[in-house]
């Protein structure tokens, strides 16, 4: 008897123990976009088509950054199948280092040329904006309406940014010193800096900054601005430089890992990811991101993407820029 039980044991430890798990579909995706924003619209595409997600998400200080260093260490064992990139600039990375493969999703009809990779490496969606949130019990007229006025002595320690070495805020600098040139936009650092900057860890902390009165304005992303608005703090939000070079549009990008375990299921989720049905459900969110595709009915409050001068600027030369300008960074950052 006693054989008897222990052939079955080692029955079920070969079999995984539990008969109604087997087979079933799934898909490993990292992610660098906000939990609270990701995970209901990666719950969807669970419900609809009875895939099991499995999500690995990113923290706010080390966004996306910390999740590229796991592809990285991962190149040649692969653990994820799909990365949801809260920007295209960490996918462009990984695509000069060889990590992921080019998939041209169906749902990627209607979506304009620029927010894709030629090659299909990645694919962009719903879009945010760089924006100027103010405090407007300390300003009362007068708003700063350019990234040029961090570096206006009359704003001198009443500003902030995030961290440059990480998240939207590495995409926005790496993006002057594509438009600018590497002397002028270091020259912008330098002066930014001897202007009293105060540097702070994300851009969530740059708003709870502006809206606490730390300081009287500083430069976020649009989902961070309509946080802050929508707890019914005394701020504003302005899009920047209209009048010039445009702000910079900041689309989500997705893209499928080279040699990913699930193929098949993760085809399944960029087309989920990039299809209406999604950006619909991101710009009706709090955090009201802005639909690539055009033609889809707006909530009260998202800016149309027609009626907004953006910065002309590649995805793919912003993203070796940065590689570029790391080392640089590190140290003007530690100095």
């Amino acid at each position: 008897m006693k054989k008897y039980f222990l052939l079955i044991l080692v029955a079920l430890i070969t079999t995984g123990g539990c008969k109604k798990h087997s087979g079933k579909k799934v898909v490993v995706v990292y992610t660098s976009t906000d939990q609270v924003f990701s995970e209901p619209v990666l719950k969807a595409f669970e419900k609809k088509t009875g895939i099991e997600v499995k999500m690995v998400f990113d923290t706010e200080e080390s966004k996306s950054t910390g999740l590229v260093n796991r592809l990285i260490a991962e190149k040649n064992s692969p653990q994820c199948d799909v990365f949801w990139s809260n920007d295209p600039l960490r996918v462009e990375i990984l695509k000069q280092k060889g990590i992921l493969q080019p998939y041209h999703s169906p749902s990627a009809e209607g979506i304009p040329e620029k927010f894709h990779d030629p090659q299909w490496y990645w694919t962009g969606f719903s879009g945010r904006i760089r924006v100027i949130l103010v405090n407007t019990s300390l300003v009362k007229n007068n708003y700063p309406e350019s990234v040029t006025e961090l570096i206006d002595r009359k704003w001198y320690g009443q500003f902030s940014i995030a961290n440059p070495l990480f998240g939207t805020t590495s995409f926005h600098i790496a993006s002057l010193f594509v438009l600018w040139g590497d002397t002028r936009a270091k020259e912008f650092l330098e002066e930014m800096k001897k202007n009293g900057l105060k540097m702070a860890s994300s851009n969530g902390e740059v708003a709870k900054w502006v809206a606490m009165g730390k300081v009287r304005w500083g430069f976020v992303d649009s989902d961070d601005a309509f946080s802050m608005i929508r707890e019914g703090y005394s701020v504003k939000m302005i899009i920047p430089d209209q009048k010039g070079m445009g702000t910079l549009l900041m689309p989500n990008a997705v893209a499928m890992i080279k040699n990913c375990p699930h193929p098949e299921t993760a085809r399944k989720l960029i087309d989920f990811l990039l299809s209406e049905e999604a950006e619909k459900m991101l710009a009706y969110e709090t955090c009201h991101q802005i639909p690539l595709h055009s033609g889809l009915t707006l909530p009260q409050g998202v800016p149309d993407i027609s009626k907004i001068k953006t910065m002309d600027v590649s995805y793919p030369a912003v993203g070796k820029k940065m590689l570029e300008i790391l080392p640089y960074l590190k140290k003007w950052v530690s100095h």
